[in-house]
């Protein structure tokens, strides 16, 4: 249907049959928050010096225990019907030009943002919220998720041991309630 003329009919078959005079379609492209800011986080991945977009505390440790690649986590759009605003910030590496890379966040952005939607970015504000080393970093992140793993570890006996005991219980219960409903021979 790629090489169609504007107006058409499809008759259930093959064959197409232009309309008289009906050339327009009604209706709105639109974009969830949640689109912009995958778009704008995929797109954090090209820009060096960079070494964490972070949405707080709570969400950098949600992201490090649950070891996920969620590319929207720090990254806040506001999204209208032709302009975005966004906002995020950023662990920066030490040593690295922190306006050079808010210039090419700002470079990025606007091109990723607008080659995909046609969308413009109208502001984009980045907060530095850190500066550490790569190796920092790095450590950081593993000891976090060592330390998580750990825990979840240790709640997961927990559970299973718990889960065991109440099974036997349930068992018990369950062996001296057909004790007492069958019938005797007396």
């Amino acid at each position: 249907m790629a090489n169609q003329p504007e107006d058409f009919v499809s008759t259930g078959n093959d064959s197409v049959q232009p309309t008289e005079g009906d050339t327009q379609v009604s209706g709105e492209l639109t974009f969830n928050d949640k689109v912009i800011q995958k778009i704008i986080g995929i797109a954090m991945e090209k820009i060096d010096g960079l070494l964490n977009v972070q949405g707080g505390f709570f969400s950098s440790v949600a992201g490090k225990i649950a070891n996920t690649d969620n590319v929207t986590a720090g990254i806040e759009t506001e999204v209208g019907q032709k302009q975005v605003a966004v906002d995020m910030e950023i662990i920066c590496e030490y040593g690295k030009d922190a306006a050079k890379i808010y210039d090419e966040i700002k470079q990025v952005v606007v091109t990723e943002v607008k080659k995909m939607t046609h969308l413009d970015v109208i502001e984009v504000n980045v907060n530095v919220a850190d500066i550490q080393t790569e190796e920092e970093y790095e450590q950081n992140k593993e000891t976090l998720q060592d330390k998580a793993s750990d825990a979840a570890d240790t709640v997961g006996a927990y559970t299973s041991e718990k889960t065991d005991q109440a099974a036997g219980k349930i068992n018990e219960g369950v062996d001296k309630a057909k004790e007492k409903t069958e019938p005797k021979v007396q």
